[in-house]
């Protein structure tokens, strides 16, 4: 494998590139000048992007590359000269805004480094701007990287003539919990504005009042008059009872050109200059976001959004840049535990290694029923630490008992990841998005699940009309954002409504949508939610193949994919050889240096805690796990409970480390280097930014594995890279593709409904720990139900439902929704919904709906430590 340093490079690993696209036919072309520089564009390119191609820098506020222009602050004000009708030259009347001039043939521009003219106008702006500016610059968190500042001694006059007192407000504004607004600061440039109302979609914040008291505030519908999409009721307010908050919000504090926005959780915490940065790339789903981390003194204070046009471009989610903090959580680990008369104890390295080793050479001896060791890593860790799981498994333990889904799964999956995933790289991008007539979501909610994914759609609508077509329960408000079609499917149902996507079919809008995918460049992608219904992962290859549109894999997790390359699947090895392949074996085992490989196809996760729970394993070797991901919690605690010997690799206490027998701290991603693999198949190294003693886990698995006396010969990155690439992409067979039929629905009888549910963007996980502004922009969670479904429970539109099961229930409020009927939906993981562990069951199952005998008032709350409480 190769990884650089690049955040953008398209290095495959394991299997070699897709073919590069075929190169677009150049646009017409405008020829013209620039402070006397002649210089050809194409047709539409604004004068200010021309210039910047020229290295002439014009000085600007409200222009963003990213966002449409505005000529807004006027502070990129250029003499222009222009052919007339006649052909010749005349001036226009006034400087005019470069950000929202287009460049026209034979035009002539001067900028403030040859026109007197301009360079009185850039200074007017300036004084203008600068008249009720306050003077706070050393208390300002945008002071020493803040544009006005720069451009104030540049293109500003060096002394003031204003004389009166300046225009204050009361500050801050909360606009949500975690961003907070200075409106004397505010300069009008309008970035926030239109980065809500265009990249985002969420009216969070605008312009309100006119002409001397206009400023930026919160939405506010009574201001604005505004009788839009601004909908009522729990589904549009966030814990602290804000409406219209945002997972894109952040965005607005890393645009502002002044330090008119700040966040709460960085607001008087330290000065640009006493920052030290490292890029990286976010941890917390599969996109991959290009990031920056700025810390001070080895605390990281900061995240700010990396510039990388194939990815994120300039654009990350709250998740992305505010959720850091459990890195260095209370509970934190950092010596190695080893349990004795029943209590953990720290120890040193190389007791807890001794430990580690002797109790898991004893697991896999066949001492009675008990023996044999598996391998759960979870679905976090980068490729390089799967990587290590998966040949430690292989070669020091003697087993395919590998797998990192930790969440509901399937048979079928794992042979769809083989088939159409697996070594198949950069078949799908963002590119590809970008320029897709039309995209199909399937068990794949694109704001909730896919974060920036959601940004990359909703450009191409805005700038394409690209038409976005959904398989789920009900258009939730990002589906109709993106100005999407939905699809309506209950959980069970999918195969069926995408086997039923045929041109010319009987229904007419199953039908239409079929007919959008057979455009050239449509893409189909799937989520890791249609694991869970039978038979959807092979509709959709079907679909694929029908309609000859491309297929991608979306996993949730950042790990996900590379620990699929890693080959961290039962039934798979690195790079998408099949295990029972004599061939791929043998390719394999010789990369490694032993003489053969295990050729039975190991257990799924569902399994091997099947078989622990039975007694009929002998150890465990478990990576970042938490138990109520997990398809069924009280399962693995049982499980967990009956091993033998287990073996813990964490970065902080957990359910797991309470019931191991070795505990062995890794470094989490700040602390150390690696690579994280995209949805895309796209490689993302980034550099370790924190000094560490803490190491990571495949540095760990190679100790434990010398420790054994199987050395596993992965103590570096390098080593591991290096490894990668001797072991190259696979060109054998494949894994053949599923052929799984779709499952009869059900049975629901009266008082029951089948459940739905995906996690919310920002909910109640273990990587949002410590982090109250962010928990406080989280969506109260609400119990949808359609109008039907409400009155056979007997509950209204804003009373409690109560969903149970035999393992428990959950009480929410009730949000009746245009969705199918006896179908009722829970966010998996918010706080006071947590469905796999209150309820013991996933999407699909069949649940009990009561009115709950009191109304729940006020839903939910964040507490101090940003976990929250039920209100």
């Amino acid at each position: 494998m190769t990884v650089t340093s690049s955040r953008t490079d398209a290095a495959t690993p394991l299997v070699p590139q897709a073919p590069a696209a075929v190169p677009a036919v150049p646009a017409a072309t405008v020829t013209f000048s620039i402070d006397g520089i002649e210089t050809t564009v194409p047709k539409g390119t604004l004068v200010i992007r021309a210039a910047e191609e020229l290295g002439i820098a014009i000085p600007r506020f409200c222009d963003h590359p990213l966002l449409a222009p505005v000529g807004a602050c006027r502070q990129c004000l250029v003499e222009v000269w222009a052919p007339g009708r006649d052909g010749n030259l005349s001036k226009m009347p006034k400087p005019q805004p470069s950000c929202a001039l287009e460049a026209t043939p034979g035009m002539q521009v001067k900028t403030q480094h040859t026109s007197a003219e301009a360079d009185k106008a850039q200074h007017g702006v300036m004084e203008f701007l600068l008249i009720n500016h306050p003077l706070d610059c050393p208390v300002c968190d945008k002071g020493g990287e803040c544009p006005l500042q720069n451009q104030a001694m540049s293109n500003g006059r060096a002394t003031s003539r204003f004389i009166d007192v300046k225009r204050t407000y009361p500050k801050p504004i909360n606009v949500s919990t975690q961003i907070l607004l200075d409106r004397e600061r505010c300069i009008l440039c309008q970035r926030c504005t239109r980065f809500s109302e265009e990249v985002a979609g969420d009216p969070f914040i605008d312009l309100q009042m006119r002409g001397a008291v206009q400023q930026i505030g919160t939405f506010d519908t009574h201001v604005l008059d505004f009788a839009g999409e601004a909908p009522a009721g729990p589904a549009t307010l966030d814990v602290s009872g804000k409406p219209f908050s945002s997972y894109f919000s952040g965005n607005t504090v890393q645009i502002c050109p002044v330090g008119a926005l700040t966040s709460a959780a960085y607001r008087f915490r330290s000065r640009p200059f006493d920052l030290v940065s490292t890029p990286s790339i976010a941890e917390h789903d599969s996109n991959g976001s290009a990031i920056r981390i700025d810390h001070r003194r080895g605390v990281v204070l900061r995240r700010q959004a990396g510039d990388d046009p194939a990815v994120n471009q300039e654009f990350i989610t709250d998740k992305d840049r505010f959720a850091f903090t459990w890195q260095v959580a209370a509970d934190r680990l950092t010596t190695p535990l080893v349990r004795r008369d029943g209590e953990l104890e720290p120890v040193s390295w190389q007791e807890a290694l001794d430990v580690a080793a002797d109790g898991l050479a004893a697991a896999q001896r066949a001492d009675g029923t008990a023996h044999g060791v598996a391998v759960l890593p979870g679905g976090r860790v980068t490729l390089e630490d799967a990587y290590a799981y998966s040949k430690f498994a292989r070669t020091v333990l003697g087993t395919n008992d590998v797998d990192h889904r930790a969440r509901p799964h399937s048979p079928e999956e794992e042979q769809f990841l083989g088939h159409a995933v697996a070594g198949r790289t950069l078949q799908v991008t963002f590119s590809d998005l970008a320029s897709a007539p039309a995209v199909l979501l399937a068990g794949l909610e694109a704001e909730e699940e896919g974060g920036i994914l959601f940004v990359r759609l909703r450009q191409a609508v805005r700038a394409r009309k690209q038409r976005v077509l959904s398989v789920a329960p009900f258009a939730t408000r990002g589906l109709e954002r993106l100005s999407g079609t939905l699809l309506p499917a209950a959980p069970g149902t999918e195969a069926e409504v995408l086997d039923g996507l045929v041109a010319g079919s009987s229904d007419s809008l199953l039908s239409d949508a079929a007919a959008a995918l057979t455009a050239p460049g449509a893409v189909v992608l799937v989520g890791e939610r249609l694991a869970g219904a039978p038979g959807a992962l092979s509709a959709a290859l079907r679909l694929a193949e029908r309609t000859g549109a491309k297929l991608a894999w979306v996993p949730r997790r950042a790990g996900e994919r590379g620990a699929v390359e890693a080959g961290t699947l039962p039934g798979l090895l690195p790079g998408g050889r099949p295990v029972d392949d004599s061939a791929a074996r043998v390719d394999l085992a010789a990369v490694w240096g032993v003489d053969s490989l295990p050729a039975e196809r190991g257990r799924s996760l569902t399994e091997i805690l099947a078989a622990a729970e039975a007694g009929l394993l002998g150890g465990l070797v478990v990576g970042g796990l938490e138990l109520a991901d997990l398809p069924d919690p009280a399962q693995a605690r049982r499980a967990l409970e009956a091993v033998p010997f287990v073996v813990s690799l964490e970065v902080r206490a957990s359910e797991v480390t309470a019931l191991a027998d070795v505990v062995l701290p890794v470094a989490p991603p700040v602390e150390k280097a690696g690579t994280f693999v995209t949805w895309e198949g796209r490689p993302r190294p980034f550099p370790q930014a924190l000094a560490s003693h803490q190491m990571a886990d495949h540095r760990v698995l190679d100790l434990l594995a010398d420790a054994l006396g199987e050395p596993l010969g992965l103590q570096t990155v390098a080593a591991v890279h290096a490894e990668l690439d001797q072991l190259g992409g696979w060109d054998g067979a494949r894994v053949p593709a599923p052929a799984v039929d779709a499952a009869q629905p059900p049975a629901v009888p009266d008082g029951s409904a089948v459940l739905a549910t995906w996690h919310q963007l920002v909910d109640a996980g273990r990587l949002q720990t410590g982090e109250p502004f962010l928990a406080g922009t989280a969506k109260r969670p609400v119990a949808r139900v359609s109008a039907a479904t409400a009155a056979a429970a007997g509950v209204a539109d804003g009373g409690s439902l109560t969903v149970a099961t035999q393992a428990g229930s959950i009480t929410l409020p009730v949000l009746v929704t245009d969705m199918p009927d006896r179908v009722v939906w829970l966010p998996t993981n918010s706080v006071g919904s947590a469905v796999r562990d209150a309820l013991g069951a996933d999407a699909g199952a069949v649940v009990r709906l009561s009115a709950a005998a009191l109304d729940i008032v006020g839903g939910v709350t964040a507490d101090a430590t940003g976990e929250g409480v039920t209100a």
